[in-house]
């Protein structure tokens, strides 16, 4: 079973331990910056304190702002090929974990 949210005490849970197979907000912070190589492949940021994971976000949105601004498309091709990579591997596992991407848009309806 996966453990959602974040425990203040206990810092962030990680991508693997993440709600909805780690196709969260930090989740997704976490494969942008495995992408851009601020963090190892293999960082899965448990533990990290909010400050911790602000200060990364920070990094990731100037990595972001170099290159369009967010748009996967604007990304020079080996960066988009990573993303394409990354994302595709995280949402086939959070897939199998049970995860719908549609979920969501159903609750703002």
């Amino acid at each position: 079973m996966q453990r959602r949210g974040n425990s203040a005490k206990d810092g962030y849970v990680g991508i693997d331990n993440d709600g909805d197979g780690g196709m969260t907000f930090h989740g997704r912070l976490i494969l942008d910056a495995r992408v851009f190589g601020l963090i190892p492949e293999d960082e899965t940021c448990e533990g990290w304190e909010l400050g911790r994971l602000q200060g990364l976000a920070d990094r990731v949105n100037a990595e972001w702002d170099k290159h369009g601004g967010g748009i996967p498309s604007q990304l020079p091709d080996d960066l988009r090929r990573r993303h394409a990579e990354a994302y595709e591997k995280q949402m086939q596992k959070a897939r199998e974990d049970g995860w719908d991407p549609d979920a969501n848009l159903e609750d703002e309806q």
